[in-house]
């Protein structure tokens, strides 16, 4: 879907003009393609783009809004032909072929400027690749186990912060008629997100950052623990059923209807549990347990970004609208609680007063020693990413499948890290 920008509208325009370096005048055509489909992230970067406008009323801003999962599809196509001036993306080694494939522009320059420099530092490992930095972060999330708070107090449990409480929990949940995690596979996705959070607290962070980066066979026996961990749960039944054919949206509604009590999942989920008619008396949520003595706890918190593709027709323009959506004020926008639901990157936001984003952010800020992964599809080459995760949700439906899944991603590995 496509729409024009052309008259300004205000929703940021008081703080944006703290937003850094501005250009006097920036002219032309802005071409902006975003993966923000879901109806709120969509509202919430178009109100933004038309602050932007308002600061900078004789440049003509065309945005192109692309469903997520045809975004990934299409991406490489229109960087090489008929490139927008900026474009949506992710983090750490998802930006790898494009980087590897000049099709990014370096843009190292601006993290040399102060503001961005010093209030972007977390995030810049994320954003560095061969020594530069290919784009700029605007928003994270935390990860964890969302859950329905009122129907733990009915059975009795409390949040748990070991593996045999937390399968203890779930036993009680199947007991009572419940499937204990809803999931949708259909996608693949979200099955990485378990096998990242099994495979941490199983092998830790930096094991799970060598099978990322292709230094461990799959076939290691520490590999085949992380399986045998999430095998325990398949085999209670824990997961809803058939849910290689939902997508992640459509796998809400067992939550919201109570039929499942978890959901391991991104922050993204509050929005619509809430506009489901959940409320925060009845949702809540905690880190996921420990399983591995003295492995010490790592989370996922994907990072969102934007770039300037290397053959950008307008990249003053592009430029500047990238020092804006980092900008402070921006970020703190952006971010809360009625607009992404997410955290801000740079360190001088503020973070909104939202129970979820403020456990999140407390939990990433003070008790996640272990280390910050992005996500497997992100964390890992796409190839090996796309291949290891058509595996778990095998091993989901099929787990007596699991050896030749190993066999088969070792094979991969061998194949796409030489």
């Amino acid at each position: 879907m496509r729409s024009i920008i052309k008259a300004p509208l205000a929703a940021l325009a008081a703080s944006a003009v703290l937003a850094g370096p501005v250009s006097a005048e920036l002219t032309g055509d802005l071409k902006i393609f975003l993966d923000t489909s879901n109806p709120a992230p969509r509202a919430t970067m178009e109100a933004m783009i038309a602050d932007f406008q308002d600061l900078h009323p004789d440049l003509n801003i065309e945005t192109t809004v692309i469903d997520r999962e045809e975004y990934k599809t299409q991406i490489r196509n229109f960087l090489t032909a008929n490139p927008p001036d900026v474009a949506t993306w992710y983090a750490a080694n998802r930006m790898r072929p494009y980087v590897d494939a000049e099709l990014f522009e370096d843009v190292s320059d601006l993290w040399q400027e102060p503001e961005i420099a010093e209030n972007l530092a977390s995030t810049k490992g994320a954003m560095t690749i061969d020594g530069k930095q290919w784009g700029v972060p605007y928003t994270y999330y935390q990860w964890g186990v969302y859950y329905r708070k009122d129907i733990y107090e009915e059975l009795g449990l409390e949040e748990p912060n070991t593996w045999d409480a937390f399968k203890a929990n779930c036993q009680a949940i199947l007991d009572s008629g419940r499937k204990c995690f809803t999931i949708g596979t259909k996608f693949l996705w979200t099955a990485g997100g378990w096998f990242d959070y099994l495979n941490m607290r199983t092998n830790g962070f930096d094991f799970h950052m060598q099978l990322a980066n292709g230094e461990v066979s799959w076939e290691d026996d520490r590999v085949k623990q992380t399986f045998a961990n999430w095998q325990e749960l398949v085999d209670m039944g824990a997961f809803i059923d058939n849910h290689q054919t939902y997508s992640w949206q459509e796998a809400l509604p067992f939550m919201v209807n109570g039929d499942a009590v978890h959901y391991l999942m991104g922050n993204f989920a509050v929005a619509p549990l809430r506009d489901a008619g959940l409320t925060d008396d009845q949702i809540d949520f905690y880190q996921f347990p420990a399983i591995t003595d003295g492995i010490a706890l790592a989370e996922d918190a994907p990072t969102d970004t934007f770039h300037i593709p290397a053959n950008a027709a307008n990249k003053e323009a592009a430029r500047e609208f990238l020092r804006f959506v980092v900008s402070a004020d921006v970020q703190t926008e952006i971010n809360n609680g009625q607009n992404l639901g997410q955290l801000p990157v740079n360190a001088q936001s503020s973070v909104d007063d939202d129970k979820f984003l403020n456990e999140g952010f407390a939990m990433l800020s003070s008790n996640s020693p272990g280390g910050v992964a992005q996500f497997w599809d992100r964390d890992a080459p796409a190839e090996m990413a796309k291949a290891s995760m058509e595996g778990f949700q095998e091993f989901m439906v099929k787990p007596e499948n699991l050896d030749r899944i190993l066999a088969r991603l070792e094979r991969a590995r061998q194949r796409i890290y030489q």
